[in-house]
C-alpha cells in the first residue's frame, strides 16, 4: 500500500512539474511578435448595404472619452490604473472608416485639429514668405455634415461570478471565473441644425477564468507532507471589448438611422442581360424534311410580306390504303423520295415491306422491324418469291 501511494505521488508530481512549465511559456515570458488586431463582428460589419445616396457621409470625431472614473480592479491593492483605455477614439474613427467596406463615412480630422491648424499656418507663412502675396493659397478644409460623439459611460466588475472544485485523496482540481461589462454609448449629431438623430447603447462582457490543480499528502505517520499546486489565469482583453462594443455600436448606428428614415440602403436591383429576339421562322413540311425560310420579301409596297415569295411546297404525298409487297432484290432505301437522298437502310432481297405512302414514282415503304425508306415502285412485286 505504501507503495502504491508512493508511485501516485511520484506521477503527481511529474504532472504538477510538467503543466508548469507549459503555464510559465504561456503567460508570456517567451518573446512574441506583435499582431493586427482585426474587425471582431466581421461579418455583419462588412454586410451593411450602402447608403442609397451613392456616396460616404461626412463625419467628425471630436472626443471619444472615458467617462467611467472606474479604476483597474486589483484585491487588496489601491490601483491608479484605468480600467478601461483612454484613447477609445482611435477605434471610433476606423470603425466609421471600415463599415459597410468603407462606403459608409468619410471621417474628417478634428482630434488632432489644433495641430492641423498650425501646421496649415506654418505652410501659409513659408509660402508668403518665399512667394509673396502671390502664394498659391492652401484648399479649405472639409467639413462635416454629421458629428460622432459619445464615450465609455460604465465598467462593471464581478457582474457574475463563480467556480467550481473537487478533491479525492487530497489530489484535485478547482475553476473559478468573473464577469466584467462595459457600455458603450454613441450619437449622431446634425451639424446644421444641432438636433441629436440617433442615439444607441451598448454593452459587452469581459470574462476572467481561473483553473488551478493540487495534491496535498501526509507519510511516515503524518510527520511528512507533500504538497503541489498549479494555476493558470485568463483575463479576456479589456481594450478588445471596447473596441467590439464601439464596432457594434456604429452598426446599431446605421440600422437605427434606417428605421428613423434619416437615410436608407442602397437595394441592389440584379440586372438581367436582355436576351435576344429571335425571327419568326417559317417552316414547310415535306415528307420527312423540314425547309426552313431565312429571307423576308417585300410587298410592292414596301412592308415585308413572309408568305410572298416562298418556294411553294409540293404537293402532298398520297396515302392510300396499306398493301404488302415484296422486294424483288436487295437494296438500300432512302431518307427522303430524292435520289441524291442520303441512303439508310438495307433490305434484303424477298423482304416483306408495307407501302404507307405513295408518290409519282417512289413509294414509302416500311419494314416489320419498323424501319422505313423511300423506294423506286419497279423494285416491288406482289408476288412473294
Amino acid at each position: 500500500m505504501y507503495s502504491k501511494m508512493k508511485k501516485l505521488l511520484l506521477i503527481t508530481l511529474l504532472m504538477s512539474l510538467t503543466s508548469g512549465c507549459a503555464i510559465i511559456q504561456s503567460t508570456g515570458v517567451t518573446e512574441t511578435k506583435p499582431t493586427v488586431t482585426g474587425t471582431m463582428m466581421k461579418k455583419e460589419f462588412d454586410a451593411i448595404p450602402p447608403p442609397a445616396a451613392g456616396k460616404p457621409l461626412s463625419v467628425a470625431v471630436y472626443s471619444f472619452q472615458d467617462k467611467t472614473g472606474q479604476r483597474r480592479p486589483q484585491a487588496n491593492v489601491a490601483s491608479l490604473s484605468t480600467a478601461v483605455t483612454q484613447g477609445a477614439e482611435t477605434f471610433l474613427i476606423k470603425a466609421l472608416q471600415d463599415v459597410g467596406r468603407g462606403q459608409w463615412f468619410e471621417v474628417v480630422e478634428r482630434v488632432g485639429i489644433d495641430n492641423l491648424t498650425k501646421e496649415r499656418l506654418i505652410i501659409r507663412q513659408m509660402r508668403e514668405a518665399y512667394e509673396g502675396t502671390n502664394a498659391k493659397p492652401l484648399m479649405p478644409m472639409q467639413f462635416a455634415g454629421m458629428i460622432v460623439e459619445g464615450g465609455i459611460i460604465g465598467y462593471d466588475t464581478s457582474v457574475n461570478s463563480g467556480g467550481a472544485g473537487h478533491r479525492f485523496l487530497g489530489i484535485g482540481k478547482q475553476t473559478q471565473w468573473t464577469q466584467d461589462t462595459v457600455t458603450v454609448s454613441l450619437r449622431a449629431i446634425s451639424v446644421n441644425t444641432g438636433k441629436v438623430l440617433i442615439s444607441v447603447t451598448v454593452q459587452k462582457t469581459i470574462l476572467s477564468s481561473a483553473d488551478s490543480i493540487s495534491a496535498m499528502k501526509f507519510f511516515d505517520m503524518g510527520t511528512k507532507a507533500f504538497e503541489a499546486e498549479a494555476g493558470l489565469t485568463i483575463n479576456e482583453p479589456g481594450t478588445y471589448a471596447v473596441k467590439a462594443a464601439v464596432e457594434m455600436g456604429v452598426v446599431e448606428l446605421i440600422k437605427e438611422g434606417k428605421a428613423k428614415g434619416i437615410w436608407d440602403y442602397k437595394q441592389d436591383i440584379p440586372t438581367v442581360p436582355a436576351q435576344p429576339v429571335e425571327q419568326p421562322r417559317i417552316e414547310e413540311k415535306k415528307d420527312d424534311v423540314k425547309s426552313i425560310s431565312t429571307t423576308v420579301p417585300q410587298k410592292d409596297n414596301g412592308e415585308a410580306s413572309p408568305a410572298a415569295d416562298q418556294k411553294k411546297p409540293e404537293p402532298k404525298a398520297e396515302v392510300k390504303q396499306s398493301a404488302v409487297m415484296y422486294l424483288k432484290h436487295g437494296l438500300y432505301v432512302n431518307k427522303t423520295h430524292d435520289e441524291k437522298s442520303t441512303r439508310v437502310w438495307f433490305f434484303g432481297p424477298g423482304l416483306e415491306v408495307e407501302i404507307i405512302e405513295h408518290h409519282k414514282d417512289w413509294v414509302k415503304i416500311k419494314a416489320r422491324d419498323g424501319k422505313q425508306g423511300f423506294v423506286k415502285k419497279d423494285v416491288l412485286t406482289s408476288d412473294k418469291p
